[in-house]
């Protein structure tokens, strides 16, 4: 893969959860009335971002930042730590330009990588989870952010994971399958995926989906790696798998069109502008360029 960062983007992260200290409120008090405490802002998946030096999260103070939830998000190995404040809105007369985690996921360094995709599902997890789904009475957050209690049965609710398999499948002419889902604009293509079911495994889940969405049968089903997508909350689980033919036969609900590409045919399909590939903060370019041996450059992306 040459120079590039093998890990894919959102699994990078230079900080420790210290997961130790999240019931501890006399600890969790004195490191925010630490002044080297750093803060990471975040409104409704917003964030501050400076390129200066390169791109990079900015972080402020406990003293500087607005009021909000606070989620205790860890420790880096000098042992400086590090909150998200979910705000009400930005602060204004910021220096600094305005970023998402999908813009910013694959752009940002080591740290500031894993600190964004930790408050970003945070942030999105609290404001859609307000309400108790046992009583539906209020909840608050209560483990430095990392679990909401019900104000009145006192029941617990933890940060919902949603795992959604995402493959790339070869004919025996070692092809590979890309699709379009019905959504999606003309040109734009990537890997097949699906969430899992209850009581299905990941194979199962795999096979199960390929068939349903492209008619497509698989036998060979290999894990390759797996990646957090807080897009809103999923688990993406990769894999490469082999098909016994062939044969295409695309449902029309969820991918409009799928095609088996040669390294080739894919590579002139890219230079030619006819197929655009998924950008390479997610998995799926990840498994696509396995299979195809080394990043494939392309001037046009999603």
């Amino acid at each position: 893969m040459g120079d590039r960062d093998p890990r894919l983007p959102l699994t990078r992260a230079g900080h420790d959860r210290a997961a130790v200290h999240r019931l501890d409120e006399a600890w969790l008090a004195q490191a925010w009335a630490t002044p080297e405490t750093r803060v990471l802002v975040i409104e409704q998946g917003k964030v501050h971002w400076t390129d200066a030096g390169g791109p990079a999260l900015v972080l402020v103070g406990p003293g500087d930042a607005p009021e909000g939830e606070r989620y205790f998000l860890g420790l880096d190995p000098d042992g400086v730590a590090f909150f998200a404040v979910a705000a009400a809105a930005l602060p204004e007369g910021v220096d600094a330009q305005v970023g998402h985690l999908f813009t910013l996921g694959s752009t940002l360094g080591e740290r500031d990588a894993g600190l964004l995709v930790h408050a970003y599902g945070l942030e999105n997890w609290h404001r859609t989870h307000t309400f108790c789904a046992r009583c539906g009475q209020p909840t608050e957050p209560v483990a430095a952010g990392h679990v909401r209690k019900c104000t009145v049965c006192a029941a617990e609710h933890f940060p919902r994971t949603d795992p959604a398999v995402i493959m790339l499948v070869v004919d025996p002419q070692d092809r590979a399958l890309l699709g379009r889902q019905t959504s999606w604009p003309e040109k734009r293509f990537s890997t097949l995926a699906g969430f899992v079911e209850p009581g299905e495994s990941l194979r199962q889940a795999v096979i199960r989906e390929v068939a349903e969405e492209a008619g497509v049968r698989v036998a060979d089903v290999t894990y390759i790696d797996s990646q957090p997508w807080p897009f809103p909350s999923s688990l993406m689980l990769g894999f490469h798998a082999t098909s016994v033919d062939d044969r295409i036969d695309v449902d029309g609900t969820e991918i409009a069109e799928a095609r088996w590409f040669s390294r080739e045919e894919l590579r002139a399909a890219v230079d030619a502008g006819e197929i655009l590939l998924p950008g390479a903060i997610s998995i799926s370019r990840h498994l696509i360029e396995l299979w195809y041996g080394e990043p494939i450059p392309e001037t046009n992306k999603w």
